[in-house]
């Protein structure tokens, strides 16, 4: 199970505030985060730049060669 610090919840709060009053922007376009997964990821990220406890982020799951394959044949 993943463990948190208080200060990492509170930074993840923050940013959930944020983006309820409409404040809260995405990093480089600037664009008002509406995403209640984008607003947690933003506030985690924050604490973990300010060296908080947070867990490392969980890998990116590659796509298999067979379904992006397919994918492409299905969009010709």
């Amino acid at each position: 199970m993943a463990k948190y610090s208080k200060k990492a919840s509170a930074d993840v709060e923050r940013a959930m505030k944020k983006r309820k009053a409409g404040t809260l922007k995405s990093g480089r376009s600037g664009r008002t985060v509406k995403s209640r997964k984008q607003a947690i990821a933003i506030g985690l990220s924050e604490a973990r730049a300010k060296g908080k406890k947070v867990p490392k982020q969980a890998a990116k799951k590659k796509a298999s060669k067979k379904k992006t394959a397919k994918k492409r044949k299905a969009r010709k």
